[in-house]
């Protein structure tokens, strides 16, 4: 056994057996990686079951429509106004879910990586709350467009992501200690949230709280573009970022000494993983728990890691909330639910789940 695996065999992984670490020398390291037969087969069932779902979201509605004529409306001739139907009513919103869904699980794979737990995402640790805090305060202040709340969104996350760092730094940042700081501060923000909802007008409360639940109702490709649009620059930055999460995961003392600037790898893993999640929230809402389950998900299905990791985790988080999104408008005919009260409903009884199973491995 070579120093480098006695390093990683020491080193405290929560999240999965511990690996050799990819150091980061040259840019064609930052693109390393290996595909076994495993991980393609589930990754090609991800994606197949990613298109049924598409399909199912664009035929069913008020209107249902058989998936040869939504095929039709999207690559062939159709009329009018079936292609208005699929194209210019429902596709936006199932291409939303897909992507927000992929951009919560690469926040919530990054996040996990950062704290070497299960329960590290950015629903639990508050920044969530800290973003939606940041669009209730644009809202106060009169700001409307998907500009002035993208900015909220983010100033807000960052902000409580600071506030949380620097109560969690101590001697560095250690990954226990930044998920305790970071439910105080969910809880804090969740009592500051619901002050200012009281406090403003019925109007303004109302359309918060809804969009406040997490939901993609209403949605068009004007609203779609721009989000679509920074989530494929941010993909591209989680390509660069995913070395340095197989080499955090390894441990601190580990990372350190294969070349790794650790707390500047940390605030890198941060900002870009509050990147993904503001994005979500300027448009939907906080949506919870796909965060939280969709990396360990994919970690179970195809126990891959670094980039192949990030692309599972992807797919997972893309499958979670497209069906979640299907389940709330279909549900209960009639009645369409926001997609983030179905997430939670189901989130629910996954992290009683994980907390048995950790509890069973402690």
């Amino acid at each position: 056994m070579t120093a480098v695996d006695q390093e990683s065999h020491r080193a405290p992984v929560a999240a999965h057996p511990a690996r050799r670490a990819l150091v980061v020398r040259t840019p064609r390291d930052l693109l390393s990686f290996r595909v076994d037969r495993r991980t393609v087969v589930v990754c090609a069932a991800l994606v197949l079951a990613l298109v049924a779902t598409l399909i199912a979201a664009l035929s069913l509605g008020s209107t249902t429509l058989r998936p040869a004529a939504v095929l039709e409306a999207l690559f062939g001739e159709t009329t009018r106004a079936t292609r208005t139907v699929v194209v210019d009513w429902r596709l936006p919103r199932a291409v939303l879910a897909i992507a927000f869904g992929a951009a919560l699980g690469l926040s919530g794979a990054m996040f996990q990586s950062l704290t070497r737990n299960a329960l590290g995402s950015p629903d639990v640790i508050g920044l969530n709350m800290g973003a939606y805090t940041g669009v209730l305060v644009v809202m106060l202040l009169g700001g409307a467009g998907w500009a002035a709340v993208a900015t909220g969104s983010l100033v807000g996350g960052l902000a409580t992501a600071l506030l949380v760092y620097v109560f969690a730094f101590q001697r560095g940042v250690q990954g226990f200690r930044l998920i305790i700081v970071g439910i105080a501060f969910s809880a804090m923000l969740t009592s500051v949230n619901t002050w200012i909802l009281v406090k403003v007008d019925v109007d303004l409360a109302l359309r918060a709280a809804v969009w406040g639940a997490g939901t993609l109702n209403g949605v068009r490709w004007p609203q779609a573009w721009p989000p679509i649009a920074v989530m494929l620059v941010l993909c591209l930055v989680a390509v660069v970022v995913a070395p340095r999460m197989r080499q955090l995961e390894l441990g601190d003392d580990a990372a350190a000494t294969h070349g790794l600037g650790l707390e500047r790898s940390k605030v890198l893993l941060i900002v870009v993983g509050i990147a993904f999640t503001a994005l979500v929230t300027a448009t939907a809402g906080p949506i919870a728990f796909v965060a939280l389950a969709a990396p360990q998900v994919a970690r179970r299905l195809t126990r891959a890691d670094g980039t192949v990791g990030l692309v599972s985790t992807a797919l997972v988080g893309a499958l979670l909330l497209s069906l979640a999104d299907v389940v709330a408008q279909h549900a209960i005919p009639g009645l369409p639910l926001p997609v983030g009260a179905v997430t939670v409903s189901i989130g629910g009884l996954y992290l009683l789940w994980l907390l048995a199973a950790e509890t069973g491995r402690s």
